[in-house]
């Protein structure tokens, strides 16, 4: 096996381990607060908001973190954040327990940054659409993991807690592997995909990225889509919505598909730009469908279908812009998660308050999520076409 098949292996297994850790972790939720004696729904609440923090501060960090240690040590030190989920189940009080949620989460958000410069320095161009794809649909393989068989898990290992350690422990064994098979040669496939090394674009910081128009496309046109993604977990359950694993389901074969059209097509704008627009209409049906179990369900497959449909496409879109290197596509997509997470923190606040201020009805708060979902579509007007670029350039 060449090493950068490993190399993706072990990244994959990685972030699909934190997936599942955090997800079992949120469904025995009840059972840790319980072991506590913790009955305040506040208490829950703010480790959610723990999290979304330390998504916020990891990702933005993340470039600095792989700049200041390097491709390997800065996986390394994502890994080991996640390995402190082991905490979790012995966690003896609430303070503790919100520590080692936030730092696991901390090392989730600094993993998921880290697949780009991974992928660009390892991969050509050639490969890179079926890797993107690979890495965009494990955390949602590691969510369906759990939401599907977790009985099964609690049944074969014993308990919950035994659970959470089992999963812990599975993470550790992907941090050792990283740590003896993470090294590669860094360099040789960014030179045969001609990526230019120049020292000044090595140096490129998060405030030059800020200063990048493209970066504030990039991030602003994904942001809307991962506030509905947060909201339709959040809150469509209690607005008798309950297609949760529909979605996921289908986001899973959306992102293969994503894959296949990848492969065989260079342009990054039209899977874009068309999955964006039935976002909206399939969003519209799920919000709308007025207790129809049917329409709902269909809405659902379609939702979760054409929302990671277009992501090996926004992936790659951004690792196939002129002049990249792998220092710039961190600081890009350090950027681009940190401003999707502030904005999918600052949408489910607004989302709750609509339904506060309509005593408990939900047809305002949706008109506004399906507005805010709608920047995936408008964004794709702004973002540039690689290929398009590459001519202009030959030209």
């Amino acid at each position: 096996m060449k090493r950068k098949y490993l190399v993706e292996f072990i990244i994959f297994f990685s972030y699909f381990l934190f997936a599942v850790a955090w997800t079992a972790g949120t469904a025995f939720l009840g059972p840790i607060m319980q072991a506590m004696g913790i009955k305040s729904l506040a208490y829950a609440s703010f480790i959610s908001t723990a999290v979304t923090f330390a998504k916020i501060i990891g990702t933005a960090v993340a470039a600095w973190v792989l700049a200041k240690f390097g491709t390997k040590k800065a996986f390394a030190i994502s890994s080991f954040l996640v390995c402190l989920s082991i905490i979790t189940p012995f966690a003896p009080n609430y303070p503790v327990l919100l520590t080692a949620r936030f730092l696991m989460g901390l090392g989730g958000a600094l993993m998921v940054v880290y697949f780009a410069p991974i992928v660009l320095r390892c991969f050509d161009a050639k490969e890179r659409p079926i890797i993107n794809g690979l890495n965009a649909v494990s955390f949602n393989l590691g969510t369906a993991l759990v939401m599907f068989f977790v009985g099964d898990f609690v049944a074969l290992f014993g308990g919950w807690k035994q659970t959470l350690v089992a999963f812990s422990v599975a993470s550790m064994l992907f941090l050792v592997l990283w740590l003896l098979f993470g090294k590669y040669a860094e360099g040789d496939t960014a030179q045969k995909a001609n990526v230019v090394q120049k020292k000044e674009e090595e140096s490129y910081t998060f405030i030059d990225g800020l200063k990048d128009p493209f970066n504030w496309k990039f991030a602003l046109s994904y942001s809307g889509l991962l506030a509905f993604y947060i909201v339709l977990f959040t809150f469509y359950p209690k607005a008798g919505i309950s297609q949760a694993k529909v979605v996921i389901l289908m986001g899973i074969v959306g992102a293969l598909a994503g894959i296949a059209y990848s492969k065989k097509y260079t342009q990054r704008i039209p899977v874009i730009r068309v999955s964006g627009l039935i976002l909206i209409l399939s969003i519209i049906g799920l919000n709308f469908s007025q207790g129809n179990n049917t329409i709902a369900t269909i809405s659902a497959a379609v939702c979760g279908f054409v929302m990671f449909l277009p992501m090996t496409a926004l992936t790659t879109l951004a690792q196939e812009m002129p002049n990249v290197t792998p220092r710039k596509i961190s600081v890009t997509f350090s950027i681009f998660y940190s401003i999707s997470y502030i904005v999918a923190t600052i949408v489910p606040t607004i989302f709750a308050t609509l339904v506060d201020m309509n005593n408990g009805s939900f047809t305002v708060a949706f008109i506004f999520i399906t507005i805010v979902s709608s920047t995936f579509f408008i964004g794709s007007f702004f973002l540039p076409e690689p290929s398009k670029l590459k001519e202009e350039k030959a030209a």
